[in-house]
């Protein structure tokens, strides 16, 4: 029987403290948890199709990224510092992570950044297109690296993207250059080894290249017609994954 998404996925929120960072956390149904982190430039919202699907078996969990939504920013950047912001936020629920859901993203060093990414990396030029982004392009930019994205999503997207959002967009890029990956790469890969972990692919997406999904191993799953936001083109799709991995 397919499943069924709510049209208010979250039945709850709270706000907590990780790494002294004052941090807003949607919450929805009860059981075993699942722990959603979003990207770039979205908010917990992204999730909100996955977990109206899954809060019926799962207690779900999506907080706004330090800087992004109703979370305030994130001075110190480095890798060490946001790793330890995820674990002090696992740690206030009762388990750690068992299992592993990759989407889109990159963890290595010889990855060379998207055209946005080299302009928001460069001083001044990424301040001032920061500044004047204006929401038509933000809103085509999305919908064109995801075409089956919903409008409507895009634009809630663009209201979340404030100068808060936009000044820490900026610090993760310029910090995240390759050099600073060596060798995380290596203790990713390792960790993996005993981690049950999947992979679920947009092959679409114009920023990262499809091939990246199967240097993480595991099971890899590509989806030739979605893009970047895969979760938010196809949540059906992605909750069936998501659960079934949990469920083992």
């Amino acid at each position: 029987m397919p499943l069924e998404s709510p049209l208010t996925p979250f039945d709850r929120t709270r706000r907590v403290t990780c790494l002294g960072i004052d941090t807003f956390v949607a919450e929805a149904g009860q059981g075993r948890p699942i722990l959603f982190l979003h990207g770039n430039p979205d908010t917990h919202d992204a999730w909100s199709g996955v977990v109206g699907l899954l809060k019926q078996d799962f207690a779900c969990f999506a907080p706004d990224l330090p800087g992004y939504g109703a979370s305030e920013p994130q001075v110190d950047v480095q890798l060490e510092k946001q790793g330890e912001w995820v674990r002090e936020l696992i740690a206030t629920h009762p388990e750690l992570i068992s299992k592993l859901t990759i989407l889109n993203t990159n963890f290595f060093p010889d990855y060379r950044w998207h055209f946005w990414g080299r302009v928001w990396r460069t001083p001044i030029l990424g301040d001032l297109v920061m500044l004047i982004a204006f929401r038509a392009l933000f809103v085509n930019e999305m919908t064109k690296a995801s075409p089956k994205l919903p409008r409507d999503y895009a634009e809630r997207a663009f209201a979340s993207y404030g100068s808060k959002t936009r000044k820490m967009v900026l610090r993760y890029y310029r910090y995240l250059d390759s050099s600073r990956l060596v060798g995380w790469d290596v203790r990713l890969l390792k960790a993996l080894e005993t981690l049950p972990h999947q992979v679920l692919w947009g092959d679409r997406d114009p920023y990262i290249p499809k091939a990246t999904a199967d240097r993480f191993g595991g099971e890899v799953h590509h989806f030739a017609e979605l893009g970047h936001w895969t979760m938010i083109e196809e949540p059906q799709q992605i909750a069936s994954h998501v659960a079934a991995l949990a469920r083992r």
